[in-house]
């Protein structure tokens, strides 16, 4: 991990982000041991919440006036960053003060106030901006847009201001603690205004971070880092694993280093890659090509920008081969951009062409969604086709 800290240091300057607190965090990166609370990804999102509104030092100082009835967290078992960290956190968007759409931020207003957690105009410009703002004050701001759709509006206070707030000022000022939560993707039956993935967009910009989980365990620990990130950060939320996907979630406070991939399941043949949701349905193609004799090695990148190229590099370099799958439209895909890496420095390497499994080239269909999406079988006889290749 240490090394890996080290190796993403230059690319992040690069790119005009911060790595002034990768030290002190790398004490706090401690995967947590198997065992917790069996939790689904929206109640696992609220716990990253909550431990990141309870963790903040002015919510310290209300707790020891509260009453006695109020239940009191066990401040001791924070981990020390917060104890001499400064930043008061904020939680706002729209609908967020009575739970979200999603339900994902249920409670947060009641025990943390109105005037830490609370709704927004319907204006995802004003929203981010406000942040902007926010975080430029030294504070953590927590922004919700409520669907990944509707963070277009917005898209110039992210590119134009978010990503360029430290790189103009020659590091003197910045708005690194803001986070943007945006739930993205497929959901069975939400159209096109309610089911794109936008994350292509926002890994063009240098300045930012996104980060995208794939499951509850995932999920509450990278929040947590990015919130705790001293760069702004979209943070995108599968809604279709809100409620389906389940497992057990420590409940203790954790975080998951960024800009680190990890290998799900190891092979031989073929290095699968991909993020978020597309996960589970890239398990299930693996699964079904080790029945016909086909060893997939199965890689989450988690962080899209700045991505961990040298774990996608290292895998190719022993499979030969790779296949790349995500639910935006194929074109312009982040996934052109793994493509054309790996081909940089894998060329002689590789024994097939590089395949991508994604979305169409047209506007997200409503009746027409499983046609649109990049399913088990498709991946599964792109595999075939590029072992066989």
């Amino acid at each position: 991990m240490a090394s890996a800290l080290r190796r993403l240091g230059s690319a992040a300057a690069r790119r005009g982000l911060s790595t002034a607190c990768e030290d002190t965090k790398k004490s706090l990166f401690q995967l947590p041991q198997a065992g917790g609370k069996s939790s689904n990804l929206c109640s696992a999102i609220n716990q990253a919440l909550h431990i990141a509104l309870e963790s903040d030092p002015r919510y310290r100082l209300v707790l020891s006036e509260m009453s006695p009835i109020i239940p009191k967290p066990n401040i001791s078992l924070l981990p020390s960053l917060h104890a001499t960290d400064n930043r008061h956190s904020y939680l706002f968007g729209e609908d967020v003060s009575f739970g979200g759409v999603f339900r994902c931020t249920t409670g947060l207003a009641d025990r943390y106030g109105k005037s830490r957690v609370f709704n927004t105009p319907l204006c995802e410009q004003g929203i981010v901006g406000f942040g902007i703002g926010l975080a430029a004050m030294g504070n953590r701001a927590i922004a919700e847009i409520q669907f990944a759709d509707y963070i277009f509006p917005a898209f110039d206070q992210i590119v134009n201001e978010a990503s360029k707030f430290r790189y103009r000022s020659g590091n003197q000022f910045n708005c690194g603690g803001l986070t943007i939560r945006a739930p993205y993707g497929a959901v069975g039956h939400g159209g096109h205004y309610h089911s794109q993935s936008p994350e292509a967009f926002f890994c063009h910009v240098p300045g930012i971070k996104v980060v995208i989980p794939r499951s509850p365990r995932q999920a509450k620990g990278l929040l947590l880092s990015c919130i705790r990130d001293p760069n702004p950060v979209v943070f995108f939320e599968p809604k279709w694993l809100y409620r389906q996907a389940i497992e057990e979630v420590p409940e203790e406070d954790y975080m998951l280093p960024l800009s680190e991939a990890e290998v799900i399941r190891e092979g031989s043949d073929i290095t699968v890659v991909g993020w978020g949701a597309q996960l589970s349905i890239m398990e299930q193609a693996c699964a079904g090509a080790e029945k016909e004799g086909i060893s997939c090695e199965l890689i989450d990148l988690k962080t899209l920008i700045p991505w961990d190229k040298e774990t996608v590099e290292a895998s190719v370099r022993k499979t030969g081969r790779l296949l790349i799958s995500h639910e935006a439209p194929v074109t312009g895909g982040f996934g052109a951009e793994i493509s054309a890496s790996i081909v940089e420095r894998c060329f002689l390497r590789l024994e097939a062409p590089v395949a991508r499994i994604c979305g169409l080239d047209t506007p997200f269909p409503l009746v027409f969604e499983p046609f649109y999406m990049p399913t088990k079988n498709k991946i599964l006889d792109a595999i075939k086709a590029t072992v066989n290749y």
